[in-house]
């Protein structure tokens, strides 16, 4: 298809695009480090002020999780009807603000010395709140400022973001935290205020009219049917929720650094947490620049199943791995999968869906994923306090790759899947 020379040739041409790239990048890069430390904290808590052992302090970590997925759970699918009824820029400029919240009163808090279990819990359970309406708000950002034929590129660059983010956000945390504990809480701070704005310097987005004269019950039980009813979108939806619930390892990365993996004879710990947990989003970065200069083109949905089974295996590499370099090695490994999964899959569900809907497809999607990292963080906690946590990781990785095989059976829709155009008809056609 060609372009004539008014035409964008890449999303980073449009500038609203630019904004909610910077946005989303700040944001992602505040809260992963914020969330690394506030894990870390919680962990360190128990086994200090509180004398857990290292089963029950893990276990607590699964709680965090928990705390952090409820909000998702019950507030789901009103965010993602607020997304279609409401400008979603300042749907997600609020929520971003929330997160801003949670920083400074962590920073506070570690400043002063009166950080305890229910003070952490509580804050990571605002945490989930607020990113729940985050979620959905701004995946439907990008697809009402980027012209169809840009979105796979889009899609690439956007996860740039994310996981660019992931990389130095947990990096650059860990790294202060051993310096000054509350420093990490007060550049997410600054961070999370400086994305605030730049969602708010988006042109406006008036919400489709349908949406507005719709009643709102109808509409949530609509945004539930379409997916329900929708094969390919439930395959691609449930596909993330239960590889990465079973396979994800990261809530267990605080038990790795503090007793399991060692340097010389000593804990990898704070520096070595935040090294681990930027590791998966180094490996994705890798991919991410892969696929904004050549995405994936042809026979997409048998890429996306293999690349879930390669992050189940990278998985179980990575739990049974005693050797730091090695670990860090089979986390960016299993980032890199990922990364290719989540590129196809989230590229098409937004072709796939109409914009009438995008925000409440967007929040039920968005509850997989929470439900797969927060559940995901609270069976990897049970896991560990009954298996130990390499017994709960390599359970983890079998689990992924049995699902993949599963789904593939299942939703031949889904490994059928040869081009992105495919789906960008249907669009058309569902519209």
């Amino acid at each position: 298809m060609t372009t004539t020379a008014d035409e964008p040739r890449s999303p980073l041409d449009i500038p609203d695009y630019r904004r909610f790239w910077l946005a989303r990048f700040l944001s992602v890069f505040a809260t992963t480090g914020m969330v690394v430390v506030l894990g870390y904290q919680l962990y360190d808590v128990a086994r200090s002020q509180y004398g857990m052992s290292i089963g029950t302090a893990a276990f607590q970590l699964g709680l965090l999780g928990l705390a952090q997925f409820l909000p998702v759970l019950l507030l789901t699918p009103l965010a993602g009807l607020i997304a279609d009824r409401h400008d979603r820029r300042v749907v997600a400029g609020l929520a971003v603000a929330i997160d801003m919240v949670v920083a400074l009163v962590l920073m506070l808090a570690t400043m002063a010395g009166h950080l305890n279990l229910p003070l952490l819990f509580a804050l990571g359970a605002l945490h989930g709140t607020a990113r729940v309406f985050i979620g959905p708000a701004m995946a439907s950002i990008a697809p009402n400022v980027v012209p169809v034929r840009l979105m796979p590129r889009a899609v690439a660059i956007n996860s740039m973001a994310w996981q660019t983010g992931s990389v130095g956000g947990p990096a650059i945390a860990g790294l202060l935290f051993a310096q000054v504990p509350a420093l990490p809480y007060a550049i997410s701070a600054v961070l999370l205020g400086l994305a605030t704005i730049s969602v708010f310097r988006i042109r406006p987005l008036p919400p489709p009219d349908e949406n507005k004269r719709a009643h709102p019950l109808s509409q949530i039980v609509g945004g539930l049917s379409f997916v329900w009813h929708d094969r390919f979108l439930f395959g691609c939806v449930t596909l993330d929720l239960f590889a990465v619930l079973l396979g994800g390892a990261t809530a267990l990365l605080p038990v790795y650094a503090r007793d399991i993996l060692m340097i010389g004879g000593h804990p990898v710990g704070a520096n070595g947490l935040g090294i681990m947990r930027a590791a998966p989003g180094a490996g994705a970065v890798l991919v991410a620049l892969l696929l904004a200069r050549r995405p994936i083109e042809s026979h997409v949905g048998a890429k996306m199943l293999i690349a879930v089974a390669v992050f189940g295996a990278a998985t179980i590499g990575f739990g049974l791995s005693r050797n730091y370099a090695l670990s860090l090695f089979m986390l960016a490994a299993l980032g890199a999968a990922d990364m290719v999964s989540v590129f196809i899959r989230n590229t098409l569900v937004q072709l796939h869906t109409p914009d009438a809907v995008r925000g409440r497809v967007s929040a039920i999607s968005g509850l997989a994923i929470s439900a797969s990292n927060e559940l995901g963080e609270m069976q990897s906690g049970v896991a560990a306090a009954l298996l130990g946590a390499t017994g709960a990781v390599v359970f983890g990785g079998v689990g992924a790759i049995v699902i993949t095989a599963l789904w593939a059976a299942w939703f031949p829709e889904l490994r059928l899947v040869r081009t992105f155009a495919d789906k960008t008809l249907h669009q058309k056609e569902a519209t």
